[in-house]
């Protein structure tokens, strides 16, 4: 187990915030009030009290914080190196040695001053020592979060991914494990440490993500290539050493093996793979011959650390993408670190020890008869024999979702096969509703159906009489096409009412080159044999402004208009009068409270309540001075070493 976890470590609070934290505590559990006119003696012990009990928990706070910052001696050398790197060796120590130093300073204060105050001769000189006291403890340092150092175990089974950036490093672990590194087409996504885990044979490994190691001197390198290099320097771990033999991460073979051979003194005694990736890209066969010759030399270097280990599980191939030699690689690599731990194990000293507790017992022979040992099936064996055709098969064979529908009757246990087709009774009332089915039925609706054709029939020519008189033929169409228009005229109203006039128009930024023009769909329509006078007009209405017509002349046209048609001319003004106040209303605001289509409002009553309820619910979190809905911080706007306690006429000066 990891012996120190950094993540739990308690977060230093600045040194206004420890004062308010300590001074409310002595506020909370000390006595709050006191009179000028007690005695000496009790106003002396009274802020001789708080004085105390203010130091005992500055001493108590800082020396929990220093008792939880480990020793950079104690833990192992990988965290120290790693401390090193991210936060500077000098820097921590000097920190907590700070500390150290508040913590006597404030003992030395409160002696001095609880003497001072033994002394005091009235409450004014007690009440101003006690002040003085306080005010001079305000020498607290800082010391930084140490929660960025990662969680790993140096004492166990460990996989350890190393390599330029982008080569596919966190695409891997995040397939061979749980863990979700984040995964972008360009360097240095990773920049410290991940961790995940993987099960091989029953057995835990831990998965280490690094950042991304250039090719040059160690003075040169930065925070994230160190982060790296300590890890790959200290950590007893199989080596994966990932090749991009695509060069689509920015870097060709030629350097990324000048890398390999730069971080050869980090791969000694350790199991090394060497993983080629993005194998979907380019294939090992269309390399070239330089390309293939550098590869060869760093298979060779592999293979002397290989511990009797073949080729095959030394140089792997692999496709995170396509998935295609994922496990083959995490395997060979967990295979070679197990048995390198064993082997290590066995040439140890304690080897008898652990052999002693073993005993292999061997069972007598109770008869002649020879029975030979039973080896279980492999799996992958078991997996070549032919698997049960499941209910999704059977669908993806059938023609799919939507079509292919499951029989719940085919696993029925009956006597015949056949009669699991058999339609199964309708039973009601004890009785079954199939012995009480008409044969007749059939004949019987059609006899229906006919009547109703006829009735029907009649309806309609009733519906071509106005007035109890018969209409001639001729009238009888135009009543025709009327209903015809009129029920067109409802479907479209009822379908711009459910589409809410959303009409698909062409964006300006998209027309940038002005393609879309009136003239150029005057040439389409002429070209397709259409008269384009109505399309044009009604492009130019919409692009252009509606002009507001006089009302003289609408006043001319109706003096020309006979008298039959006054019916008409009324509905004309009407319109008119309508698009006038329209057209009015062009410039006006829209108001707060209409209704527009699409908004999902059955009346404006509605759109008013569901604003009040909005408003009702922001002003409740404005309130509470919330910066969202999920903000949970209370603020403690009136500490009560401040607040609180009697407060007499005059000045608002506080104990």
């Amino acid at each position: 187990m990891v012996k120190y976890n950094f993540k739990k470590i308690t977060i230093v609070p600045n040194g206004k915030e420890f004062v308010d934290i300590i001074l409310s505590r002595t506020q909370r559990q000390t006595p709050t009030v006191i009179h000028k006119s007690n005695k000496i003696s009790n106003l002396r012990s009274f802020y001789m009290r708080k004085v105390k009990f203010t130091q005992s928990n500055f001493v108590e706070k800082l020396s929990t914080i220093i008792d939880e910052f480990p020793r950079l001696d104690q833990i192992h050398p990988f965290y120290g190196d790693l401390l090193h790197v991210l936060y500077d060796k000098d820097h921590y120590k000097l920190a907590l040695g700070q500390l150290n130093t508040a913590k006597k300073l404030i003992i030395k204060i409160s002696n001095d001053y609880v003497k001072l105050v033994k002394y005091g001769d009235s409450l004014y000189r007690c009440k101003s020592l006690k002040v003085s006291a306080l005010g001079l403890w305000l020498i607290l340092s800082r010391l930084g979060n140490m929660a960025r150092l990662p969680s790993i175990d140096p004492n166990t089974r460990t996989l350890l991914i190393c390599g330029c950036p982008n080569v596919g490093k966190s695409s891997f672990i995040n397939k061979v494990t749980r863990a979700d590194v984040d995964v972008q087409p360009y360097a240095f996504t990773t920049k410290s440490l991940f961790v995940g885990h993987t099960d091989y044979k029953c057995l835990r490994y831990q998965v280490i993500d690094t950042p991304g190691i250039l090719d040059r001197p160690i003075q040169d390198r930065n925070i994230i290539e160190m982060c790296s290099i300590t890890a790959l320097s200290h950590l007893r771990a199989a080596v994966l050493f990932f090749l991009d033999i695509s060069g689509s991460c920015g870097y060709s073979i030629a350097q990324q093996a000048a890398l390999f051979h730069s971080l050869k003194p980090s791969f000694v005694n350790k199991p090394l793979v060497i993983v080629c990736n993005k194998t979907d890209l380019v294939s090992m066969e269309s390399l070239s011959d330089e390309d293939l010759k550098l590869i060869e030399e760093m298979k060779a270097e592999a293979m002397k650390t290989a511990m009797g280990a073949n080729e095959e599980a030394v140089f792997l191939n692999m496709s995170t993408l396509t998935e295609e030699g994922v496990m083959s690689v995490r395997n060979a690599a967990c295979q070679r670190l197990l048995d390198q731990r064993v082997e290590a194990k066995m040439k140890s000293r304690n080897i008898n020890e652990h052999l002693n507790r073993f005993h292999v017992a061997m069972p007598k022979p109770r008869d002649d008869k020879e029975r030979l040992p039973f080896i279980p099936q492999v799996a992958e064996e078991a997996g070549e024999k032919e698997k049960r055709k499941t209910e999704r098969d059977l669908e993806d064979e059938n023609g799919g979702a939507g079509v292919y529908s499951a029989s719940l009757k085919k696993n029925y246990i009956l006597a015949d096969e056949k009669w699991k087709d058999d339609i199964i009774p309708e039973i009601c009332d004890g009785h079954n509703v199939a012995d009480f089915v008409d044969p007749d039925i059939l004949n019987r609706l059609e006899e229906l159906t006919r009547e109703e054709d006829i009735r029907q029939a009649e309806d309609e020519e009733d519906d071509f009489e106005i007035d109890g008189e018969e209409l001639t033929e001729e009238e009888k169409n135009q009543l025709a096409a009327i209903r015809k228009e009129k029920s067109l005229l409802i479907q479209k109203h009822r379908l711009k009412k459910r589409n809410a006039q959303n009409r698909a128009t062409v964006p300006r930024k998209f027309d940038k080159d002005k393609k879309f023009t009136r003239e150029r769909l005057g040439r389409e329509l002429s070209s397709l044999g259409i008269d384009p006078s109505s399309a044009m007009n009604r492009a130019r209405s919409k692009s252009r402004g509606r002009k507001r017509e006089r009302f003289d002349d609408w006043g001319k046209d109706a003096m020309d208009v006979d008298m039959n048609d006054e019916q008409q001319m009324k509905k004309k003004l009407c319109l008119r009068s309508k698009s006038r106040s329209l057209s009015r209303e062009r410039s006006v605001s829209r108001p707060p409270y209409e209704v527009l289509p699409g908004e999902g409002f059955n009346d404006f009553s509605q759109k008013i309540k569901a604003i009040k309820i909005g408003n009702k619910s922001d002003r409740k979190r404005d309130k509470a001075a919330r910066r969202g809905e999920a903000d949970r911080v209370i603020p403690t706007l009136k500490p009560k070493h401040l607040f609180s306690g009697k407060r007499g006429i005059g000045k608002t000066h506080r104990r």
